[in-house]
């Protein structure tokens, strides 16, 4: 997939949201990914992410409503493995991850707000395929998501 989201927004400036207000971090081993949209939200338990992450993934880009926090990874290598070698083209948290220092070499887009070593707690809670918001952009599955080093762009259908 080749694409810059500036030149997306240029092209598309009515379909395009752009998420603002934050200040994302690239872990994975694809800087650029985009795709449709699956969601989870959750705090601070993983327990969802790890579970979806090990269905064929089928170039969908999870988006993780982790509520911001930084507290506990969300994401962490083996996960991430997991959903590269299942098809997924990236995930994107609002909250955090962890093995940063591995995530390079992992065929998967992760953007996050930040690190931190400490792993998710698993107490089997969070929600799947619900609309999650954050960064003024309401994320809906099976919409189109589109992520670069200038940022993360969504729109109701694919434009790359």
């Amino acid at each position: 997939m080749s694409f810059s989201t500036p030149d997306l927004c240029d092209a598309h400036p009515d379909d395009v949201h752009v998420v603002t207000d934050l200040n994302w971090h690239s872990y994975g081993g694809r800087a650029t990914f985009g795709g449709p949209i699956e969601t989870v939200k959750c705090f601070e338990d993983n327990s969802r992410v790890k579970e979806i992450l090990a269905e064929p993934g089928q170039g969908r880009v999870l988006i993780v409503d982790g509520g911001g926090s930084r507290r506990h990874a969300l994401i962490g290598d083996e996960i991430a493995a997991r959903a590269a070698d299942n098809g997924w083209s990236g995930v994107i948290i609002y909250g955090a991850c962890r093995d940063v220092d591995v995530l390079p070499g992992i065929e998967l887009g992760v953007m996050a707000l930040g690190a931190v070593p400490l792993k998710s707690v698993r107490r089997g809670e969070g929600q799947v395929g619900l609309p999650v918001s954050f960064g003024r952009v309401l994320f809906k599955p099976g919409d189109w998501v589109y992520a670069d080093a200038n940022g993360i762009i969504s729109a109701p259908r694919k434009l790359a």
